[in-house]
């Protein structure tokens, strides 16, 4: 049965919301969100399966803040107590059990999710706010165990930089819930798009979607060059990148699963994975992070088309 919404504690409505947060997952994602909800100056805790996976992710982090020391937009005193105020456990239960928002940002896979919130669900306080970070699913598919404290944060990569937060509810999510995430989406410095009605992908995705599709159309039908589709969305239409580069930036591996759970849904062939995609993904040519993707990478700088 559905909880009543009025039925539990509200969530938090002033400036001060949710001041303790939880991330989970430590990838790139997971990292950068947690960073920015320190430097807002709430207590946030990241947790991972894999105690490398934290490492890597504090390490990153602060290869990436000193850069910023360095350049003059933050002090060595605002990095130090942002990261005093991060911290990381392979520990779930104990890290959820005073919390006041869980940020789910693991791997783009809904039966993942699912069974992450339902274990969640017994181990956080019933205040507690349940967020995910999908950039494909709809809050509905996930909302089970707290229809009413459900809703999704959608931050873009790299989230340290981009400053939009998508901010999707569930037909069940409560009024509150939602100016709750708004009220927190702005005050750590993002800026939050509200949709009305959840819809599979979004506002964002959708449409940068239909680019990267017409790009792999036109390259898998000879029409134009990888390199030479980019730099006409570049030079014509004024992206910072091309359709390909961005998708080697962000991983093919994720659009190839947002494809894929949108074919799995629909059933439209129009919606299943490009066949160049898909060769690359079984191939484990992901983009920068694996050094080949559509073009091919040293030391993270592009080198050339692969």
């Amino acid at each position: 049965m559905a909880a009543d919404p009025g039925a539990a504690e509200s969530p938090p409505a002033d400036r001060d919301v949710f001041p303790s947060v939880l991330v989970i997952g430590a990838g790139t994602m997971g990292a950068q969100i947690a960073m920015v909800v320190a430097l807002s100056g709430r207590t946030v805790c990241v947790t991972d399966i894999a105690a490398d996976a934290l490492d890597r992710a504090r390490a990153e982090l602060d290869s990436r803040m000193r850069a910023r020391v360095d350049k003059g937009r933050l002090t060595q005193e605002q990095l130090d107590d942002a990261f005093a105020r991060l911290t990381t456990t392979t520990d779930l239960a104990a890290a959820a059990s005073d919390v006041d928002l869980v940020i789910e940002a693991v791997v783009e896979r809904l039966e993942a999710k699912r069974a992450l919130f339902a274990e969640l669900d017994s181990l956080c306080p019933t205040a507690t706010v349940f967020a995910s970070n999908s950039s494909s699913f709809m809050p509905s598919q996930m909302a089970d165990a707290r229809p009413d404290r459900f809703i999704n944060l959608h931050f873009f990569n790299p989230a340290l930089v981009m400053r939009c937060v998508e901010v999707i509810r569930a037909p069940s999510t409560a009024q509150q819930t939602v100016d709750a995430a708004v009220a927190f989406v702005r005050d750590i410095g993002k800026e939050p798009v509200l949709l009305d009605k959840e819809i599979p992908g979004f506002i964002a995705n959708r449409i940068l979607n239909a680019v990267r599709d017409e790009a792999v159309s036109l390259m898998e039908n000879g029409v134009a060059s990888v390199s030479q589709i980019d730099l006409a969305c570049r030079t014509a239409l004024g992206y910072p990148m091309g359709p390909f580069e961005l998708m080697d930036l962000t991983g093919i591996d994720i659009g190839y699963l947002i494809k894929k759970a949108r074919f799995e849904a629909t059933g439209d062939p129009a919606d299943a994975p490009a066949r160049s995609m898909s060769e690359l993904v079984a191939a484990g040519h992901l983009g920068r992070k694996t050094g080949r993707g559509w073009y091919m990478y040293e030391n993270g700088e592009k080198v050339g088309e692969a």
